[in-house]
């Protein structure tokens, strides 16, 4: 919905539209999300770190994806509505062809902190099985 009509009072808006609630669009993907997103996938992360930040990305991929299924919705609205203007819905389009690209990306950053999460524990899994075989071999090898 264009910026002007999202800010006029309901009151205002025309009869079709009547209990659609507008929300802000929200701001381009968190930087700073995207930004931890990449660095962990260079270097070596705590478990905590890696369960925290899929948290705070599947929050943001549910959150686009809900704004991107409000918008379908009121897409479909206006489209069965003879008195909904063009501009209406070429605003809702606008919101959700510049929502579709930040949920695909965060998407994708969550699968590639699967797989550097599946990597760093296999790591861990084969330090700590090496570390035991060597721990009880030394206990095998000592003269008691």
């Amino acid at each position: 919905m264009p910026a002007a009509l999202a800010e006029r009072p309901e009151s205002t808006l025309g009869p079709h539209l009547k209990g659609l609630r507008t929300r802000p669009m929200p701001e381009q993907l968190d930087f700073a999300l995207i930004r931890r997103l990449h660095e962990v996938m260079d270097t070596r992360a705590t478990e905590t770190e890696l369960r925290t930040l899929k948290e705070q990305a599947e929050a943001w991929a549910l959150t686009v994806s809900a704004q991107i299924q409000a918008s379908e919705r009121r897409i479909r609205r206006l489209t069965t509505n003879p008195a909904s203007s063009l501009a209406q819905i070429a605003g809702e389009l606008r919101r959700v062809e510049n929502l579709r690209p930040q949920l695909n990306e965060v998407r994708s950053l969550l699968t590639d902190l699967e797989n550097r999460a599946r990597e760093l524990r296999t790591e861990w899994l084969l330090s700590q099985a090496t570390s035991a075989k060597a721990a009880s071999r030394r206990a095998v090898d000592r003269p008691r």
